[in-house]
């Protein structure tokens, strides 16, 4: 089958699987799991909600039927325990690892959390994947893993030092997958986000992304803050591009692409200062005095790259990967989801 995605998602429609989706109230796994369900997939979900809201899945509950509903079973677990990761893994065909504790500069703040649940979860998660007979190990990995290396755009095989304890942790995951490839033959596809942003992305709270920050701080009437001069870029990619890198990694039956990891992005940059304007813009039309929001500079984050750009081509030629959507495309989408949570009317 030729993995494209419109096909492929065809595919899914015929053929129900089980998929386990960790970290399913979050951003990325709510996405993923209204995805499925709309595929008519059977989705088994697990999560602690350290980071993951019940809200996120009322949402979801609510975009899709009552019988699409009825195909979705949550654990309320943490990847910690190895006993709730093998409940989770049990009736599960394929899993779509995002549990994880993101943040640089909560790593920073306490490297031995961070490890806990990105290094020992995600051992326990290959463990309990092994011992059930996954089919594939679908797994969140990250830009970070590129650290200090200077080249651009990034390219797999090409890394540098990391930066912070988080960065640490999400090459840990790529060793062990492929160590556990190995090993014994778990059939494991990294997929290294870039900036991933989109709808259901938590605004609030000292570790928030920048994106539903600046969204919310713009509504609320807030200040904006910039680290450093804006000058800093990143490649912004909208979540709809990673569900399907997601789905396309789960499902390819290429033997070249598995064993793999995967820059996922859209492979353009934008700076922090061009990202304020966007937003800015996008804000204005239901919030006019953002209009003259101007930002306020502070210093560096310590931990943070200077410039980020990913090469996709890896990711086109073996899993069909094809963003659908750019940085614009993606804010326009994210903006109407914030505006419609009445962020502007929340309290200062």
């Amino acid at each position: 089958m030729n993995n494209t995605y419109p096909e492929l998602k065809t595919h899914l429609l015929k053929t129900p699987q089980t998929w386990l989706v960790t970290g399913v109230a979050g951003f990325i796994g709510s996405n993923l799991l209204e995805t499925l369900l709309k595929l008519d997939q059977k989705v088994v979900g697990l999560d602690n909600f350290s980071t993951g809201y019940r809200h996120n899945l009322d949402e979801v509950e609510k975009s899709v039927s009552m019988r699409q509903w009825q195909n979705f079973r949550f654990i309320d677990g943490d990847i910690r325990n190895p006993e709730d990761c093998r409940a989770a893994c049990a009736s599960a065909d394929v899993v779509l690892h995002q549990a994880a504790l993101g943040s640089v500069p909560r790593s920073i703040e306490d490297p031995l959390l961070t490890n806990e649940v990105n290094v020992t979860g995600f051992l326990n998660m290959l463990i309990a994947a092994r011992d059930a007979g996954i089919k594939r190990f679908v797994y969140a990995a990250s830009s970070s893993t590129y650290g200090d290396h200077p080249g651009l755009p990034k390219v797999e095989d090409q890394i540098g030092g990391p930066l912070s304890p988080y960065a640490v942790t999400k090459y840990v995951n790529e060793l062990y997958a492929d160590v556990f490839g190995r090993c014994y033959g778990v059939s494991a596809i990294g997929l290294r986000y870039f900036n991933i942003f989109g709808r259901r992305q938590d605004p609030d709270g000292a570790y928030a992304a920048v994106i539903p920050k600046w969204f919310a701080d713009m509504l609320r009437r807030e200040t904006v803050y910039i680290n450093g001069d804006g000058e800093t870029s990143r490649d912004f990619c909208y979540v709809e591009n990673a569900v399907q890198a997601n789905l396309l990694a789960a499902c390819t039956e290429n033997a070249a692409a598995i064993g793999q990891v995967y820059n996922v992005a859209f492979s353009e940059r934008t700076t922090l200062n061009e990202l304020f304007n966007l937003i800015r813009e996008r804000v204005a039309v239901s919030c006019p005095e953002a209009s003259s929001a101007t930002p306020v500079y502070r210093d560096f984050r310590a931990g943070d790259v200077r410039h980020s750009l990913a090469d996709i081509s890896k990711a086109r030629n073996l899993l069909g990967y094809s963003p659908t959507h750019s940085i614009q495309q993606g804010l326009n989408e994210a903006a109407a989801w914030y505006i419609a949570q009445g962020l502007h009317l929340a309290e200062a």
